[in-house]
This record gives structure tokens, C-alpha cells and sequence, in this order.
């Protein structure tokens, strides 16, 4: 899953659950969720649509033709897509938090089990520190020799890491919370940003 096309059939399927939608609903939906706006082109979304037809995890229905136009095609989800979908959302591995994927996994996360959301949740605050990490140590070494542009470039990416980190601790807290028996604590999750 962590490739784009596996990303961008993760994210058909899960607005296909939704309900049913036509290839420029689907784009139109899948820029706006998850801002791959100048990213996503119907030479990107058709051939995947395409590969998900032959892979029986969609179908695909003529609409009903508008004034004298050509029927836009309707796609639906099968019970293998769903099935497929299920089993990827279970899926908690490296590729679960690596940017490509970690936005289209949170906003399907309604469908994701709470022991996964934990385990994604905290790999990606691993990966996120790790990275926190690499501009710290970048700066530190590159400060006096890089123009004012160029630091504050790295500040920005520091302080965008800093900030994702914070959120996931907030959200992991949230997610211990819920899951803990109510008479069990947890202290707070302590991150190097907090």
C-alpha cells in the first residue's frame, strides 16, 4: 500500500463505500479530502479505476445520459472491494504512516479498528520525532552556512514537525483514553516537543 497507486485505490474505495460516484465526482472528492489537487489527473485516476475493475473490487454502470451527452460511467464498490478495503484498513505496517499514505489512512479511520488506530497513530509519531531529529541535527551543522532563506526554510519544516508530533500525542492520548477500562490511567504521552 505504500505506493501512490495503491494509495489513490485505497482512496476510491473508501469514498466508493460512501455511495456510488462517476470519475469526475471521484477526482473532484479525492483533491478535495486529501489535496492532491494539482497531483491527480484522470490519466492517474482512469488507469487505477481500470486495474480496480479488472480486479472485480469495482463495477461499472452507464448513467443516465444528460442532453445529448455520453452517460458518465458510475463506479461501485463490490463486496470484494469492500473486503479489500476492510483487510487494508487492518493493515498496520511502516507503509501506514509514511506521508503518502498516513492522510489517506486517518481519514478513513472511522472504519479502522482502535488497536490499529493506536499502532498507526504511533508509528507515525516515531517517524515524525525521527524526522524532528534530522532537522535538528541538519540545522545545527548547516546554520552558519546557508543563507537566511534557506534557514528559515528548515525552521519552517522543524516547527511543522514539532506541531505533528504534538497533535499525535494529543490523538493518542484521545485513543488510550477510549480504549483504556475506566478504572486504569495512563500517564500522558511525553514527546520531545511537548
Amino acid at each position: 500500500m505504500g505506493n501512490r497507486s495503491g494509495v489513490l485505490e485505497l482512496a476510491v474505495l473508501g469514498l466508493l463505500h460512501e455511495a456510488p460516484m462517476h470519475g469526475y465526482e471521484l477526482r473532484k472528492r479525492v483533491n478535495a479530502q486529501f489535496g492532491w489537487g494539482r497531483v491527480l489527473s484522470f490519466g492517474s485516476l482512469y488507469p487505477c479505476l481500470k486495474a480496480m475493475l479488472r480486479n472485480g473490487l469495482i463495477t461499472a454502470d452507464p448513467g443516465t445520459p444528460e442532453s445529448g451527452r455520453r452517460p458518465k460511467i458510475v463506479y461501485t464498490i463490490t463486496a470484494d472491494g469492500k473486503d479489500y478495503f476492510a483487510h487494508a484498513m487492518h493493515e498496520a505496517g511502516p507503509s501506514a504512516w509514511e506521508d503518502d499514505t498516513f492522510g489517506v489512512r486517518f481519514s478513513f479511520f472511522g472504519r479502522t479498528d482502535p488497536a490499529t488506530r493506536l499502532r498507526i497513530l504511533e508509528g507515525r509519531r516515531a517517524r515524525m520525532e525521527e524526522r524532528l531529529a534530522n532537522f535538528r541535527a541538519a540545522m545545527s551543522r548547516t546554520a552558519e552556512r546557508v543563507d537566511a532563506y534557506t534557514l528559515e526554510l528548515q525552521r519552517h519544516g522543524l516547527e511543522s514537525a514539532e506541531r505533528e508530533v504534538r497533535w499525535l500525542n494529543e490523538l493518542i492520548d484521545g485513543e488510550r483514553r477510549q480504549q483504556r477500562p475506566p478504572d486504569q490511567h495512563y500517564p500522558p504521552t511525553q514527546g520531545d516537543s511537548r
